[in-house]
């Protein structure tokens, strides 16, 4: 199997635990752990991991320049991207939130435009618009409340925060990943994260009866520390060496249907008509947002 074969199989993978982890991550909020005490426990379970594996490969010196860039990412991947997530979860739906999450590509092209001066033509502009649009219909005139949801508008607005953020990191990202290894990046990554995160979620950390907890809870945990967090982001900054930002935005596609299938099975949420209505419009946006022109297709293969 070549280099991207192995990208994109791993770039799958992530997808199918992420798609999983909506519906087990907010099975545990609020009641057995905060969304930002929950934070605390994945940077600090990820760091551990991390830095136990990099004590078997090779030690690679960073250069003074990429620390400030190393900060960035760990802020923008570690930080506010997971605690955006983690208290919209809280608020909103498993299905919500791996239906507006879906704009990452969408506001990937926006930013890379914004910073890399990449060229937005009127068909990316209207998918942009349509995938726009679908989120705002979703937070507008979806479901407000319901019993495991006690805020579904904001939580889906701090979606759309942690979709942004998500973005901004596959771009400052990308220049890192041909200079280090993955575990390299990842175990300081994580290691500047515990240090801005503590502050933020180490009340609701400590508040946690962790020796009160049955195995049923410890299992979920342990699916969000060491698949949701040490397995996605070392499998996304693989497939990153071979492929393009926008292309690991695009599996993000594959979050919707894999989540509303593991939170419909668990009983923990379903489709509407205006969910289903505003996926498709959101979808549709990213199809055509994301869509290379054949002539350009033509033009790089000749």
């Amino acid at each position: 199997m070549n280099q991207r074969a192995l990208a994109l199989l791993a770039a799958t993978i992530a997808s199918a635990i992420y798609g999983a982890n909506h519906t087990i991550a907010k099975d545990l909020m609020p009641d057995v752990i905060g969304p930002f005490g929950f934070i605390v426990l994945r940077v600090l379970g990820a760091a551990v991991l991390f830095w136990i594996v990099s004590l078997f490969v090779p030690n690679e010196r960073v250069a003074r320049k990429d620390w400030l860039r190393i900060l960035a990412c760990s802020f923008f991947g570690m930080v506010l991207n997971m605690n955006m997530f983690f208290k919209g979860l809280e608020l909103s739906t498993p299905i919500n939130s791996s239906v507006v999450i879906t704009l990452t590509p969408v506001l990937l092209l926006v930013l890379s435009a914004v910073f890399l001066k990449e060229k937005i033509t009127w068909m990316k502009s209207v998918g942009i618009g349509l995938g726009l649009v679908g989120a705002l219909l979703l937070i507008l005139f979806g479901i407000k409340t319901q019993p495991n949801a006690p805020n579904i508008p904001l939580g889906n607005i701090l979606f759309i925060f942690n979709a942004t953020s998500y973005a901004i990191y596959l771009i400052i990202v990308k220049p890192l990943v041909h200079k280090y290894s993955s575990i390299t990046l990842m175990k300081f990554f994580f290691l500047f994260s515990i240090f801005i995160n503590v502050p933020v979620g180490g009340g609701e950390f400590m508040e946690v009866a962790w020796l009160d907890l049955d195995w049923s809870l410890i299992w979920k945990l342990g699916f969000v520390v060491v698949g949701t967090t040490f397995f996605t982001y070392l499998l996304n900054i693989y497939a990153l060496k071979q492929l393009k930002p926008s292309t690991i935005g695009a599996f993000i596609y594959l979050q919707p249907v894999l989540a509303a299938f593991f939170a419909i099975l668990a009983g923990a949420d379903k489709l509407t008509p205006l969910r289903i209505g505003a996926a498709l419009l959101i979808f549709l946006g990213v199809f055509l947002s994301t869509r290379t022109p054949k002539r350009l297709i033509k033009k790089s293969k000749s």
